[in-house]
């Protein structure tokens, strides 16, 4: 039987949630790939184990993480029920609702009958009587922000979900949909967007809104898919995920526009006595918004590197400039 490490809390970083009670791990593990049916289970419990037993609190889960879609929450369910059942109350479990899940028009999108009966599908499949955090998972241009947020209201108030938050709004939606939920008195309380150093939209965009608004922020896809490791430094290997002719969201020419950029940043890391890895979760962290970098992990040594991050957090102006200037010529020669 799994017994939690003693020391889990010794080293991890924990940020407030905006202006909530509520702390989260600065790192937090995503179950977006590598907790499907196609992957080995024990291999997924180990990773959640050493999660854990490095202090890290947050886990984040949605309706359709697969494959098949649904899998991942049958997976973790199959945890809570049994290893990670004495843990329950130290653990921040979030699922959402929003892109495809089932057939038909309730199965995606964000109108009420759409996310109350995914709420109640994931609250199932993870064997839970309520998630910590449930979000609407993408805003949905043809359903009206209040029956989205009502929805979500109702989460709550049915004891379904702590808090509630939103994932891929812009700024403007999220300054909206945050009213509504001000005035239905909702523990609305974070956003959850994408952000990497390749891809910084929400700088400008959505976290001057989320400063404002006093909420924050944690972000996925901190190492653009692999692309800010070593692990394309010298090349494509042929295990890698852009080898895979399968692969949605990583395609060979992405590797070759910016293997130029990984390795001139990777010398900057070397200099700050850190991988590119941990500099590129450093990076996202130094932005005040963001409670936690969300990292996922096909084995479970990747979680004992990246959480080597918190060890040198702190960017001087020097390292701020050297990498702005490298991302600003990386964009410059890639629009």
């Amino acid at each position: 039987m799994y017994q939690a490490n003693n020391k889990r809390y010794d080293q991890m970083v924990y940020n407030r949630v905006g202006k909530s009670g509520l702390k989260i791990s600065a790192l937090g593990l995503g179950f977006w790939h590598n907790f499907g049916s196609v992957d080995a289970y024990e291999n997924q419990k180990a990773i959640v184990h050493q999660a854990f037993d490095l202090g890290m609190t947050y886990f984040d889960l949605a309706n359709n993480y697969g494959p098949t879609p649904g899998s991942a929450e049958t997976n973790f369910g199959h945890m809570m029920a049994t290893d990670m059942k004495p843990y329950r109350d130290e653990m921040i479990i979030t699922s959402k609702a929003g892109y495809d899940m089932w057939d038909g028009p309730y199965g995606e999108w964000g109108s009420r009958k759409s996310i109350i009966a995914s709420a109640d599908q994931s609250l199932t499949r993870l064997g839970l009587d309520y998630v910590d955090i449930f979000y609407s998972h993408r805003p949905d241009p043809d359903t009206p922000l209040e029956e989205t947020a009502l929805a979500l209201d109702q989460l709550v108030r049915d004891g379904k979900a702590l808090y509630v938050g939103i994932s891929n709004y812009s700024g403007a939606q999220t300054a909206a949909i945050a009213k509504i939920f001000k005035d239905l008195r909702t523990p609305f309380i974070i956003h959850q967007p994408r952000y990497s150093m390749f891809d910084r939209h929400i700088e400008s965009d959505l976290l001057p809104v989320l400063n404002e608004l006093g909420k924050s922020a944690v972000v996925y896809s901190p190492l653009a898919q692999g692309l800010l490791t070593n692990r394309y430094l010298n090349g494509i290997p042929a295990d890698s995920r852009a080898a895979k002719t399968t692969s949605r969201f990583l395609q060979p020419d992405q590797v070759e526009k910016t293997l130029l950029t990984v390795k001139k940043l990777n010398e900057v890391a070397k200099k700050r006595g850190q991988t590119l890895a941990e500099m590129a979760l450093a990076w996202d962290l130094r932005q005040p918004e963001i409670a936690s970098v969300l990292v996922g992990a096909s084995r479970p040594e990747q979680l004992v590197d990246n959480v080597k991050a918190l060890n040198q957090l702190t960017f001087s102006d020097t390292e701020e400039r050297a990498i702005t200037d490298i991302l600003h010529v990386h964009e410059k020669n890639n629009k």
